[in-house]
């Protein structure tokens, strides 16, 4: 039986997310967005009301939300902003790795701080010549006695200038391409971790972004995340997890343009009438809404192969493909709906249209899910990843 009826408890979810999304995040997104600024105490409001970790069991100290309720969150605070929206879910991705392929005794050390301090961890997979071709890279993990020893450098890190911690992949067999790669928790303040500057970005301002070095950094082998060599599928299962909530990102952004797009054509006149009267702008809106609707059912139905345990590889890969795509439309047709204007700093939709183009690229391109979806459609198998 299939039910698209969110129960009352995701209702309440919705509607707590959704009024920190219009009454914190939304008033003050174009000053941080303007800025560059992080937005650290507007993140540490939303730990405080459960709306960080949200992937963490409560075994963990996490709420227990499963990825339906996740992405129910993530579309209310990605209409209120992106770029923080972002920010808020990348210790959830950082921590995917460890509750995938950790301990027990791991998640309890790596994860569960979190849930009783406020703080941020990154997840440390693309390099700056490894991106979608996640087999590429370069990094790597040597082993010296008990310990690992790790050499090479990460780009597009989101959080990575506050990071206390990071799920770090890198080769400790650098002969065997992505049979190779390892993943092990990096404490963020070892000895030579080097931070680069922020990045200056197109969209997407209020979330941090910089490279990382390292250089001779050494950490514990016991804290290597599943066996040597396992990095890479561990890697894979995380993205198919976390793009629901990448592809829910681009609904809520898609639809908080949408809802601009509307209202401003029914205030907007011309020839003596609103231009909502026009059959060409009423089509437009009207594209908006099923680009929005159709999104979101595909992205729920993703999140619902993730949370019955069933592989989500292709659905997850549609749903992220679909959804980036058509919030990049929505957003540039929403600019057009509101002509002159819309190229303003002044009116909201110029800058939802700068922030829905990155969604087209992180955790995978639209052209690597392509690849993706084909491999799944003949049977194959993907070592295409993405800018995370």
């Amino acid at each position: 039986m299939i039910d698209f009826t969110l129960t009352s408890e995701q209702k309440q979810l919705q509607e707590t997310a959704r009024k920190f999304a219009n009454e914190v995040m939304a008033p003050v997104a174009p000053k941080f967005d303007l800025e560059h600024k992080f937005p650290t105490e507007i993140i540490k409001q939303a730990w405080e009301l459960g709306l960080l970790n949200l992937s963490v069991p409560a075994e963990f100290g996490g709420t227990g939300f499963t990825t339906i309720d996740e992405v129910v969150i993530g579309e209310e605070l990605a209409a209120g902003c992106v770029g923080m929206a972002t920010s808020m879910i990348a210790n959830d991705l950082s921590f995917l790795p460890i509750l995938i392929g950790g301990t027990p005794e791991q998640k309890k050390k790596f994860v569960q701080p979190f849930t009783e301090k406020f703080g941020f961890s990154s997840f440390a997979l693309t390099e700056p010549n490894a991106g979608s071709d996640v087999a590429g890279m370069t990094t790597t993990i040597t082993s010296d006695g008990d310990d690992y020893i790790i050499n090479g450098s990460k780009m597009w890190i989101t959080n990575g200038t506050h990071a206390e911690q990071f799920s770090l992949f890198g080769k400790t067999d650098p002969a065997a391409g992505h049979k190779g790669i390892t993943c092990v928790v990096v404490p963020g303040d070892a000895k030579g971790i080097s931070r680069g500057k922020p990045e200056h970005k197109m969209g997407q301002n209020a979330s941090d972004t910089i490279g990382l070095t390292f250089e001779d950094v050494r950490v514990p082998k016991a804290n290597r995340i599943g066996g040597e060599g396992h990095g890479f599928p561990i890697a894979m299962k995380t993205l198919d997890a976390s793009r629901p909530l990448t592809a829910i990102f681009a609904v809520g952004l898609a639809r908080k343009a949408m809802e601009h797009a509307a209202a401003y054509a029914q205030e907007r006149k011309a020839f003596k009438q609103p231009i909502a009267n026009f059959q060409a702008i009423q089509f437009m809106i009207a594209e908006m809404a099923m680009k929005v609707h159709a999104a979101r059912l595909l992205t729920y139905q993703s999140a619902q192969l993730v949370d019955r345990g069933e592989k989500s590889t292709l659905v997850s890969s549609i749903a992220k493909a679909t959804a980036a795509d058509f919030a990049m439309e929505v957003t540039t047709n929403a600019v057009q709906v509101f002509g002159g204007y819309g190229y303003s700093k002044e009116y909201p939709v110029e800058k939802l249209m700068r922030d829905a183009k990155l969604i087209q690229i992180y955790e995978g391109t639209s052209q690597i899910q392509r690849m993706v979806i084909a491999r799944e459609m003949f049977g194959g198998t993907s070592t295409s990843g993405g800018m995370t």
